[in-house]
């Protein structure tokens, strides 16, 4: 996650060990995970875009068991970089698309909604795991706050999004005042993968689907047209909150032509998930058992 405005930090940042309760396929580019046992109880919601670090066990749970404290810090990182490939987890960023005090397992429960890159070999290693997770499974989250500052305002807001920011927007729409009004552009892969959330009734949700060829099938290219188009009696009103997430070039193009407009930077939370061309490559040992692997799940989130 390339960090492009200011993050609200959580009250702490400890390893926690989870476990992988459920799985749903929810559209041909959407799945869900449901995770909790383990350490649940010291995870503490914040609601919103709250984020996390995960790490995935495709090399076994020893690995797991490897990670150091503050992975999410320089010098944890190269820590964690020293555990030998092959059983090294593989680390992504991912949002809590919703959390439960208790679930149907009888505890608390996180939802993870994972966007699909791909099947087989050509899925990056987060989407191949995500695709075959199974009850049992062991993961490990570092929690990392809000991307979404509430102090900016939560009555009147603007939320554009690609896809990978989808569960991002559902999750700040699920925690706005009921009073709250404005609009949400989300970009889909297709219209299968439109999904309803709820959220307060004065917010309009709007869902662009991507063509499969030509200018908008560039992720981000819809949704920055849609927030020229929005009206500007929301866009220019000096309460309203916007939330920019998605492709790097989305978030940063969007705040530039709002800054144009007039629009006091104070006022915009923007967030680079991922950039074409140049996501995290999946590790060398899964590259040299499957020389097909994509180098990429072209997402963070």
């Amino acid at each position: 996650m390339a960090r492009f405005s200011s993050l609200v930090k959580p009250a702490s940042q400890e390893l926690i060990h989870l476990q992988v309760l459920r799985t749903e396929r929810l559209t041909p580019h959407w799945m869900r995970i449901t995770l909790g046992d383990g350490e649940i109880g010291r995870f503490t919601p914040m609601g919103y875009d709250q984020w996390f670090r995960i790490f995935l066990p495709l090399g076994g749970d020893e690995g797991l068991e490897r990670i150091p404290a503050k992975a999410n810090r320089i010098f944890g990182y190269l820590k964690y970089l020293r555990i030998p490939d092959g059983m090294r987890p593989v680390m992504r960023n991912y949002t809590v698309r919703a959390y439960r005090t208790t679930g149907p397992s009888g505890g608390p429960e996180i939802d993870v909604d994972f966007v699909l890159h791909g099947t087989g070999p050509t899925a990056g290693p987060a989407s191949r795991w995500a695709d075959a997770a199974a009850p049992g499974e062991s993961v490990v989250i570092i929690d990392e706050g809000l991307g979404f500052n509430p102090e900016r305002g939560t009555d009147r807001v603007v939320l554009v999004a690609d896809e990978t920011g989808a569960p991002a927007v559902a999750g700040i729409c699920a925690s706005l005042p009921e009073t709250a009004t404005g609009v949400a552009l989300i970009e889909a892969p297709s219209a299968e993968d439109v999904l309803e959330f709820e959220g307060p009734t004065g917010i309009e949700v709007r869902w662009l689907v991507r063509d499969a060829v030509g200018e908008g099938a560039k992720p981000g290219a819809l949704a920055l047209d849609a927030l020229q188009a929005a009206p500007p009696a929301l866009t220019a009103a000096s309460d309203t909150h916007f939330f920019i997430v998605g492709e790097q070039s989305l978030p940063t193009g969007a705040r530039r032509q709002l800054v144009a407009q007039g629009v006091d930077k104070d006022r915009i939370s923007f967030v680079g998930y991922w950039r074409v061309g140049a996501a995290s490559p999946a590790p060398k040992s899964q590259r040299a058992a499957d020389p097909a692997a994509a180098p990429t799940d072209g997402t963070a989130h």
